[in-house]
């Protein structure tokens, strides 16, 4: 109990950056489609990464063990979102390979507490390595599953953080649709399969979960009438079902209301109709500036929907888009990106978002 207290005290004064959304739906005919918002309170100059197959990396342990770091070529191309105001390599907290294997980095404070390399280890890695490795050598769930125990993910005061320490845990999810969380707790890393198909931030996954059993009686349905003494009392609109499903935008609150939204609404029939169920679930988790502030010393600082991601596991297609064009995407075909073979690099906000306007087309 002293620990969970501890943990939800670290929590209280982490109080920024914390409203990251995942969510992945398999459609009817086998199109995967995982998406994901963005929230933070400062501006990381969000950067668009393509590797190519063979791109060089190194993992790396704490300087003070003085071991080797230990150099790598991906076996994957990829494309990964980094924060462009870190220095050196780009530290990937999303991205997509080019076997289908989609990654999403959410930020868990006061839970994580990443595993202490020793000087006997083999296999170890920093957080801010961990995308580039993960998304260059692994396809499958299956595969991290089985290689990925094998490594040490490490942090310290050393490496570059930013406004905030990078306290992460991960869904990674194939082309099948298997999926699965990464997280680090106690110095120990953990592994849950995502059965929810959702991840948002604080608590841990298996808290979340549970916390889902609060909410056992929202129902897609609601009861039209009912008789009160002899009166007939109707419902005022439908969607009385789901009263009490939390609106606000702490990270349980969206963990429910992602969950039972992707239970409740209809599995897609096709991949256009998968990509828009998962925008209009990722819609429900969208911050506007200013509603979900806080202080940090004398300066209000306030979480917003930096930028939402729409992947397509199957297709190698993603759609994209910032705070500045909510209401539009780019689309970026990844397999393209791959098969040249180029490396790039592209901000975020500099993408070309469309601004079309129909109206002289309707006067024709």
């Amino acid at each position: 109990m002293k620990k969970w207290l501890l943990a939800i005290g670290l929590l209280s004064a982490a109080n920024v950056a914390l409203a990251c959304t995942a969510v992945n739906i398999t459609a009817k005919d086998g199109t995967v489609i995982a998406g994901r918002t963005m929230e933070w309170a400062f501006d990381m100059k969000w950067q668009i990464n393509s590797m190519p197959a063979g791109t060089a990396f190194e993992l790396s342990a704490p300087s003070g063990l003085k071991l080797p770091a230990i150099a790598q070529k991906t076996k994957y191309a990829l494309v990964g979102i980094s924060p462009a105001v870190l220095p050196g390599a780009p530290a990937l907290l999303e991205g997509q390979n080019s076997a289908g294997l989609s990654m999403s980095a959410n930020f868990l404070p006061g839970f994580t507490e990443y595993q202490t390399v020793s000087a006997a280890d083999k296999h170890y890695v920093s957080i801010l390595e961990f995308g580039t490795m993960v998304l260059g050598m692994y396809a499958t769930v299956e595969e991290i599953k089985k290689e990925l125990p094998q490594y040490k993910v490490w942090y310290d005061s050393s490496l570059p953080a930013g406004p905030t320490p990078p306290w992460l845990h991960f869904v990674l999810t194939d082309p099948t649709g298997a999926s699965v969380i990464v997280e680090f707790v106690g110095g120990q890393m953990r592994l849950h399969d995502n059965v929810a198909s959702v991840l948002t931030n604080s608590p841990t996954y298996d808290w979340q979960i549970t916390n889902l059993r609060n909410y056992l009686s929202l129902s897609n349905f609601a009861r039209s009438s009912v008789d009160i003494n002899g009166q007939n009392v109707t419902e005022i609109g439908q969607g009385g079902g789901l009263m009490g499903l939390p609106a606000d935008y702490t990270p349980p609150s969206r963990f429910v209301r992602a969950a039972y939204l992707r239970h409740f609404a209809d599995v897609p029939q096709t991949r256009a109709e998968n990509v828009q169920l998962v925008a209009h679930i990722l819609n429900n988790v969208d911050i506007p500036k200013g509603v979900a502030a806080s202080k940090d010393g004398d300066k209000v600082v306030s979480d917003y929907t930096q930028w939402v991601a729409i992947k397509d596991l199957t297709n190698a297609q993603w759609h994209f888009t910032n705070y500045q064009n909510r209401t539009t995407y780019v689309t970026i075909d990844l397999k393209s990106l791959f098969e040249s073979g180029k490396p790039g690099a592209w901000l975020v906000d500099d993408l070309p978002y469309p601004a079309a306007n129909v109206t002289q087309q309707l006067l024709k």
